[in-house]
């Protein structure tokens, strides 16, 4: 069996702001990082064995403080990147969201102007799933990512499919565990 432990990164001032941050590549906010000190915390008894991280620093940076208290390096993963929102990353949510009706964003292959479908992320992290429990390198791993490989990763393990997929929203450092 092979546990994977989705771990939304900390807190950034974009969160804050209701900005759409997608592969904008936006810091922690100094709550982000004291959050990413508390997982570390939280996390340390636990037989995470590897961990992955997106690429972006947020995630890079909640994803630091876990591998030095288990003593683990991080091992950077692309594939694990936020949805490419294309021309509207940086704008506040009430700019975009409410402008589209109900049909587009439950489309898996819409995208935003320039950016990526929800289908092209579901393929990426489908693929980097696939890879990574071909030959886990752990019993237990831990994926510091984003809320959309977390939503996307989890119901592809879960056999669901991307045409019905619920929205759901994951908390800054939450923990999103799947046993297989």
């Amino acid at each position: 069996m092979t546990i994977l432990h989705f771990i939304r990164h900390g807190e950034t001032e974009w969160n804050v702001a209701g900005r759409i941050q997608g592969q904008s590549d936006v810091p922690l906010s100094p709550r982000g990082h004291e959050q990413a000190r508390e997982l570390a915390d939280r996390l340390a008894g636990s037989k995470i064995g590897a961990i992955w991280s997106s690429d972006l620093r947020r995630a890079l940076d909640t994803a630091r403080p876990l591998a030095e208290r288990l003593g683990l390096e991080v091992h950077v993963a692309p594939a694990l990147r936020e949805r490419d929102f294309g021309d509207n990353e940086g704008k506040h949510d009430d700019e975009v969201f409410p402008f589209r009706p109900l049909a587009y964003w439950r489309d898996p292959d819409t995208t935003h102007p320039n950016g990526e479908s929800r289908r092209d992320v579901w393929n990426r992290v489908a693929a980097f799933l696939d890879e990574l429990l071909a030959d886990p390198p752990a019993k237990e791993i831990a994926l510091v990512t984003h809320g959309g490989p977390i939503r996307n990763g989890v119901a592809y393990l879960q056999q669901e499919e991307i045409e019905s997929l619920a929205w759901r929203t994951f908390a800054n450092v939450s923990v999103t565990t799947v046993e297989l």
